[in-house]
Parts: C-alpha cells; sequence; structure tokens
C-alpha cells in the first residue's frame, strides 16, 4: 500500500483486530468504497471480493433498494427497545421469515449477531426441559468440524480439539462430542450414543449440510434426517445453525428447506440483512415457545439484547427479503456453482490439493498444508483479488450477484495462486 490516509495512520494504533496476532501480521488494507463485489482500497486498487464480507453481502455491496430502505426508516425511527415496545419493521420480518420457513418454524427472537442467536438457542433449549421439569436436560450433541460463534455457549458446542478455542476448554461446559452419522454404520453408533445419553441431551445442534468456520466440510441430506431421527427417539431439541447456510448459499433459501429436514430451532445471522446491519433471529417451533407461555413469570425466557429488533436491521432485512422475492438469486446461485465446479475442478491432481469440493455458491480447494497463511493471502491480493484462506483451505463464497468476468478472476487467482505452491 502507498501513502496510508490519516484516519488509518490516526486510528490503526488503537484497533484491536479479530483473528490476529497483531505483532505478526501484516498491516490491514484501507477500504474507501465498496461496489458489486469489489472493494475499493484508498491506494486505488479494487479488489474482486471472494468471500461477501464474512459470508453476508448476498446481493453484493450498495444494493440500492437496501440503502433506500435503511434511509427511510432513519427518518422516521431508528431504535426503540423491545421491552414493552414493538415497531413496524421488526413485526414485519418476523412474519415474512416465519412465512418463509418450513412446518411451524414460527417465533421469532431477534438479537444482534450469530454468536448471540446461538446462545438464545441454547438457553431456549434448556429452559424448554426446565419448564417441564426434567432439570438434567442441559447437555448438547455437538459434532467434530463444528463451529457456532465466539461468545462462551457458542464455543462450548463447537469443536475444541480442531478450532480455535482449544485454549479455553477449562472454562467452558463441557458438551458431548460426536461424529457426524456419515453411514449407516455411523448412524447406529450415533443413536446408541444419543439413547445413552438421553436423559441428558436437551438438543443436538448442527450446521446443516456445511460446517463454514471449522472446515468448509459437507455432508448430504441423509446425515440431517439421522439426526432427526435421533432427535426424535430421544427427544432432544434439533437445533439447525443456519447462519452460514441460510439464504441462499447451499443452493436453496435454507439448506434445511433444500435438506427436506425441519429443526426444532434455527439460528439465521449473516445474509439476514444483505451484509449491511447486524441482525440475527433465534426461531422455534409452537412447541418450543409453548413451554414457555404460562402464568408462571419464573418460565418467561429471560434474554433481552438492547437492539434487538433494531428497527435499521429490520428494515434491511426486510429490504433483503424483497431482493430475493423479486430477483433470480437461487438461479443466481446456481450459475455460481456450475461455474465453481468447471473453473475449480482444474485444480484436481495439482500439488499439494487434497480436495475441491463444491456445494451452492461455495467452493473449496482442500491443500494438504498451508505453511504461511499470510503469503498465501497477500498472493490473492496480488491477483487483484480478497480470498482469505484459513487451515488448509483456500475457499471461495461471493456474492449471489457477482457478474460473470469477477468470478471468472476469482477461480483464475486460485488456480494460479495455487499452482504456483512449493
Amino acid at each position: 500500500m502507498t501513502a496510508k490516509p490519516g484516519w488509518y495512520t490516526r486510528g490503526f494504533e488503537h484497533l484491536w483486530l479479530p483473528y490476529t496476532q497483531m505483532k505478526v501480521a501484516p498491516e490491514p488494507l484501507a477500504a474507501v468504497r465498496t461496489h458489486g463485489s469489489r472493494i475499493v482500497l484508498a491506494d486505488g486498487r479494487e479488489l474482486v471480493d471472494g468471500i461477501a464480507s464474512w459470508w453476508t453481502a448476498c446481493h453484493g455491496y450498495n444494493h440500492p433498494h437496501i440503502a433506500e430502505a435503511v434511509r427511510r426508516q432513519l427518518e422516521v425511527l431508528p431504535h426503540v427497545m423491545m421491552g414493552g415496545i414493538v415497531q413496524e419493521q421488526a413485526a414485519t420480518l418476523a412474519r415474512r421469515l416465519a412465512a418463509l420457513l418450513p412446518s411451524d418454524l414460527s417465533r421469532v427472537f431477534f438479537s444482534d449477531s450469530g454468536s448471540v442467536a446461538v446462545e438464545v438457542a441454547l438457553k431456549m433449549a434448556v429452559q424448554f426441559w426446565l419448564n417441564k421439569g426434567e432439570r438434567r436436560r442441559n447437555k448438547f450433541i455437538t459434532f467434530r468440524g463444528a463451529y457456532h460463534g465466539d461468545t462462551t455457549g457458542a464455543m462450548s458446542v463447537s469443536d475444541l480439539d480442531a478450532g480455535m478455542h482449544h485454549l479455553f476448554q477449562g472454562l467452558l461446559v463441557e458438551q458431548l462430542a460426536a461424529d457426524l452419522p456419515r453411514s449407516e454404520q455411523d448412524a447406529a453408533t450415533f443413536e446408541q450414543f444419543a439413547e445413552r445419553h438421553a436423559d441428558e441431551i436437551a438438543g443436538i445442534i448442527v450446521e446443516p449440510l456445511a460446517q463454514g468456520a471449522g472446515g468448509m466440510l459437507f455432508h448430504d441430506a441423509e446425515v440431517l434426517r439421522r439426526l432427526r431421527k435421533a432427535a426424535d427417539r430421544t427427544g432432544a431439541l434439533l437445533i439447525f445453525d443456519e447462519i452460514f447456510t441460510g439464504f441462499g448459499r447451499t443452493g436453496a433459501m435454507f439448506a434445511c428447506e433444500g435438506a427436506g429436514v425441519v429443526p426444532d430451532i434455527i439460528t439465521l445471522s449473516k445474509a439476514l440483512t444483505g451484509g449491511t446491519l447486524p441482525l440475527a433471529a433465534t426461531i422455534a417451533r409452537r412447541r418450543i415457545f409453548d413451554a414457555f407461555w404460562s402464568d408462571d413469570p419464573q418460565k418467561a425466557l429471560m434474554h433481552g439484547p438492547t437492539y434487538m429488533g433494531n428497527a435499521l436491521a429490520c428494515a434491511a432485512a426486510n429490504a433483503s427479503l424483497d431482493l430475493f422475492e423479486r430477483e433470480p438469486r437461487l438461479r443466481q446461485a446456481a450459475a455460481i456453482s456450475v461455474a465453481l465446479r468447471r473453473d475449480l475442478g482444474v485444480c484436481r491432481g495439482l500439488p499439494h490439493v487434497k480436495d475441491v469440493r463444491v456445494l451452492g455458491a461455495i467452493g473449496v480447494v482442500e491443500l494438504d498444508r498451508i505453511a504461511n497463511l499470510h503469503a498465501l493471502r497477500q498472493a490473492f491480493i496480488e491477483e487483484g483479488v480478497f480470498v482469505r484462506p484459513f487451515g488448509s483451505i483456500v475457499y471461495l463464497a461471493p456474492a449471489l450477484t457477482i457478474g460473470e468476468e469477477d468470478l471468472k478472476k476469482l477461480t483464475d487467482a486460485v488456480v494460479k495462486v495455487v499452482r504456483g505452491l512449493k
């Protein structure tokens, strides 16, 4: 980067960046503008964003319909607490989400981040059993390769051995870790495991079809059917964490819809507002909500983020849902999938490549190792793209609206950089 803008030099020394050892990491890029699938840097360079700002910007950047909706809402009512008050944008969004989701997933609890949505789901599941007088059911079956967030409860249901949170094992509630039942033999083993712990399981939590930050690991719908069967047999609540997979990323609007499996609780965030404002939702089936419906105040769900149901964020989310209704997002996801299969397939057989896999608008090149993560990320920047490899994978999860040329630039850069690995 050439000369840094004044705001950068004055402010950077006060920032603490995510997932970064700041002593040794390269300085971050200075972004000044976005448009479409591109990030414009302070030095004039433009990078094609291959990961849609951590999978949020499903419609690309700066979509005018979302911007106008937020602008209108800002003039009328930017925020009001949901303690004793509701407003139109939150009520409308709750109704629309319930209409989109399968079966009777109909009660929407808003929060402001994916991790908190997971915390609320865990809390709901445990209190569901408490309200029914079953105090022992306070554990969760979790899966290897899982990642559900960085807050304390969300860390506890993530993969602590392979993930980034192993340092906190002494702090976290110990859960029941298992392998996903990918085969009939696995299913039998899993059912025995679940039944052995049936009297202590509040729920089973999984990222349906694609485990995201745990390594972009895919599984098929049959795995989810096996989990549904095990949940029904043991009485455990089935929780789908669709923070990554929701809103077209796997090819269907929601992974549960594509898989034909209905969870008891679902969490949404990331692309919910089209990548504009923080918002998350935890959505429960009717029987879950009914366990809290009581004359006893102690049976209420005692959780309440200050900015829950924020009107600006809900306006953005409603506008984002408009775009899913009016524009061909799922067809665009299907076209991206075809292009990723074709263009990333070139990497098969290259040195250091273990696997190439695609699910919906997610493309993954898994390597045997990444020796220098910073150098690899820099190599992509030099190719004019923003891609953030992690662990041993290089992946793409671009905006669903990305143009053919920009998508080709991304896949070409992946092939070139991977081919050049020593």
